[in-house]
């Protein structure tokens, strides 16, 4: 029994034939399937931040701390 792929392959009309125009609503649903997973991702991103933002707080600080002048090193010795 032969496939669809192979009747299809072998069919010069079929090859020879321009493709079909995209209707006028496939391209406004990639669109909305875009911005779907746009807010998904900043939505995710947003949630991340909240659930984490205890850690991120602790971090933030730590790199001030680095930063600050009262940290006083010792000079090496030659």
């Amino acid at each position: 029994m032969p496939s669809d792929l192979d009747s299809a392959g072998s069919d010069p009309e079929l090859l020879l034939s321009t493709p079909k125009e995209s209707a006028p609503g496939r391209t406004t649903n990639w669109l909305k399937v875009g911005a779907v997973a746009a807010a998904s991702a900043v939505a995710g991103g947003l949630a991340a931040a909240w659930f984490y933002r205890k850690t991120l707080t602790r971090l933030q600080q730590a790199a001030e701390d680095d930063h600050s002048p009262e940290i006083n090193t010792a000079p090496e010795d030659d």
